[in-house]
């Protein structure tokens, strides 16, 4: 497997670090549990979108852009790191954000993210709820190419088969740290959204021939759509780097039971999980996707889904600054004036 064919920034902080769960784990009384550190990619607060974003900018550049539109949801992790790397690489940057939640709070319409993504220099726009976003970000671009602009639309989450060589490379990472370590992991465990995360990683892993099982919780889709999507973009990704057919339909799991009443919406479980690992282990978790999955891995071990002789390794993808978003979502008391 050839990464070098195509162009890449470097600017995340890699190797992520792999780390042990050990209080989370003897509280669940389940398996081993680690974590997978891409919050501690670098790039504005970090997240998994850098590893992405190293080759989507990269390609860019290469094509001689001179602007970037992408988008995502209001409290859009994707949307930061973009703005971050745009800023680093001089390259105007223009965010469409969905509103798919419908909150009015101005905590959530103005701070955590959307702070960010105005503070390293994008301009930002919103659209309502249900808008054909790709088409809304080619007709901006539309606009730019008859003001002389080169822009380069990035997909909401950077997932795309460029995008996802960055998880297709963050799955001969993970290799080589479970190798040097000795540690022989079962499962790993993401929130799966927009698919490019999840989908590099399994055709990463299938390349490798790794017998490391992905378990990925759903935020936002149904179970089918959301597995179809992961799939599809797994082939396409595997055999643009040459391996076309190593991608099986049953290779690709999503339990989308732990979205609640819809991508965003705050659901009690990821309150807990979310206060649980804050607690135990000292680590901070988004309220849309990574409490969301962790919610899920929580209650898979509780129902004996994963047992005590499973290793299993919650990718933990960032997102920490959208909890600025929903100050009264976990109703924590003692506040001292």
């Amino acid at each position: 497997m050839d990464l070098t064919h195509y162009p890449r920034i470097r600017c995340g902080h890699w190797p992520t670090p792999l780390e042990p769960m050990l209080n989370l784990s003897a509280d669940l009384g389940g398996p081993e549990l680690w974590v997978k550190r891409d919050d501690c990619t670098g790039l504005s607060t970090g997240g998994n979108k850098t590893r992405k974003l190293e080759y989507l900018i990269a390609d860019a550049i290469a094509k001689g852009a001179d602007t970037v539109i992408t988008q995502g949801a209001t409290q859009s992790n994707h949307a930061r790191q973009t703005a971050a790397l745009c800023a680093k690489e001089k390259l105007t940057c223009h965010i469409l954000l969905e509103d798919r939640t419908g909150f009015e709070d101005p905590a959530y319409r103005l701070n955590g993210n959307v702070l960010l993504d105005r503070l390293h220099g994008a301009t930002v726009s919103s659209r309502p709820a249900g808008a054909n976003m790709q088409a809304e970000m080619e007709t901006f671009a539309a606009g730019l190419e008859a003001q002389g602009k080169k822009p380069y639309v990035i997909p909401g989450g950077g997932s795309n088969p460029i995008g996802a060589l960055g998880y297709v490379n963050a799955a001969l990472e993970l290799t080589h740290q479970l190798n040097e370590m000795g540690l022989k992991a079962t499962h790993l465990v993401l929130a799966t959204g927009s698919s490019g995360t999840h989908a590099g990683l399994v055709a990463g892993l299938k390349i490798l021939n790794s017998p490391l099982k992905v378990v990925g919780f759903g935020v936002r889709a149904p179970k089918e759509k959301q597995e179809q999507m992961v799939y599809d973009l797994a082939c396409k990704t595997a055999a643009m780097l040459g391996h076309e057919g190593v991608v099986k339909r049953e290779d690709v799991f999503a339990d989308c039971n732990y979205v609640g009443a819809g991508y965003g919406l705050p659901t009690s479980a990821m309150v807990e999980a979310v206060k649980m690992l804050a607690e135990s282990e000292g680590l901070l978790f988004d309220p849309v996707y990574t409490g969301k999955g962790l919610s899920g891995m929580i209650d898979w071990i509780r129902r004996g889904h994963f047992t005590a002789d499973d290793t299993v390794i919650f990718l933990h993808t960032g997102g920490s600054a959208a909890l600025f978003g929903y100050p009264e979502t976990f109703e924590l008391e003692g506040y001292v004036t």
